[in-house]
């Protein structure tokens, strides 16, 4: 009965108030953007799922930056997110995550590179970390970047589809959060050290395809939201050594209809703090610490791709305690949200003719 109220209340979440949205177009022209991330100066860096990275300036695409690795562009494969070092404006290196193709299939990847003054061509390019194994599959890559206050970085891991129970096998990357150094390794104290069978990078597991992560500005801890199957989509604050559940807990079902797992709640498993029945395809994830908006600070915004929609929620106490839906006449996929140096709100809609767009209350 415990978790049957816990589930009612998440149900009955209730709304916030909601006031008129309308949105800028920043730029356009963008073929299916994944990632942004503002560099010091003001200006965009931007992926194309397609496999191109390019800077936006002034409402001007750039060329494409040369020296991109190898994708696999196909289905949700290719170009995924962009990440700054945190002494970016000193070492000018950057980080991509993306679907590498491998012997055996394909895995998600994590490289580094220096993103010269003149932005034309990446330079010293070096894949630090790889997901493991590689599988034939073009889907759930996860891809996620997200530096801590510490100087290590995580990076969300998709269980690729067809290897869902891999997600509670610590002797893998799939369905998994990683914990790494800037230059990809292990983090010195990650929970799974040392520990007989399981992976020294991992943090947390039982991950379906975590495609969004932020860090708390007031906190410095990782929130993650994950695309769950029909229904089942979730927001966690991914914690050291625990498990999430995937699959043998979900609030979703298969996309047969059929049950999937033991139920919606298991000792030992986690559960999620917020999630969504029936699917909203949740993306892109940032907290606003802006002063464009002040009564949204330290709250969540997220995009979503089936749903078509830009999600804020509100966050107390580490609690999400309300829901507002946005822009849902726009019948855009959100496929990123981040916060701007400006405070403003800005967004990647998925689309072959994808766009960057600011919003406005």
């Amino acid at each position: 009965m415990r978790f049957a109220a816990a589930a009612l209340a998440l149900m009955l979440l209730p709304s916030c108030p909601s006031l008129a949205a309308t949105v800028e177009t920043v730029a356009s022209g963008l073929e299916n953007p994944w990632g942004l991330v503002f560099l010091p100066d003001g200006s965009m860096l931007v992926t194309e799922r397609l496999g191109r990275l390019r800077i936006v300036r002034d409402g001007v695409l750039s060329a494409p930056i040369a020296n991109v690795p190898d994708v696999v562009a196909q289905k949700q494969g290719g170009l995924l997110d962009v990440a700054l070092h945190p002494d970016f404006a000193k070492n000018r290196l950057i980080y991509l995550s993306f679907s590498e193709p491998r012997d055996g299939g394909n895995g998600t990847s994590l490289a580094r590179a220096r993103l010269p003054e003149d932005g034309k061509a990446l330079e010293n390019v070096e894949i630090i970390f790889r997901q493991m194994p590689a599988i034939d599959s073009t889907a759930h890559f996860g891809g996620r970047i997200a530096f801590a206050p510490d100087g290590n970085l995580f990076l969300t891991l998709g269980d690729r589809y067809s290897e869902r129970d891999s997600a509670q096998d610590l002797g893998t990357h799939l369905g998994k959060i990683v914990r790494l150094t800037a230059d990809g390794k292990p983090a010195s104290n990650n929970p799974f050290i040392g520990k007989e069978g399981a992976l020294p990078e991992l943090w947390s597991y039982g991950h379906r395809n975590p495609q969004g992560a932020a860090i708390e500005p007031s906190t410095g801890l990782l929130w993650t939201v994950e695309h769950g199957a029909r229904g089942g989509d979730e927001i966690n604050r991914p914690e050291a050594s625990k498990n999430y559940g995937w699959p043998v807990i979900t609030y979703g079902r298969d996309y047969t209809g059929f049950k999937i797992g033991e139920g919606t709640a298991k000792d030992g498993m986690e559960q999620p703090l917020h999630y969504w029945d029936p699917s909203i395809a949740p993306s892109g994830l940032a907290f606003y610490n802006g002063k464009k908006y002040p009564e949204w600070q330290g709250d969540l915004l997220l995009g979503a791709l089936a749903g078509q929609k830009l999600v804020r929620l509100d966050i107390k106490d580490g609690k999400v305690v309300g829901e507002e839906a946005m822009l849902e006449d726009l019948g855009e996929r959100i496929r990123d949200v981040r916060v701007g140096p400006d405070g403003e709100v800005y967004l990647l809609t998925d689309d072959a003719e994808g766009r960057v767009l600011k919003l406005f209350r």
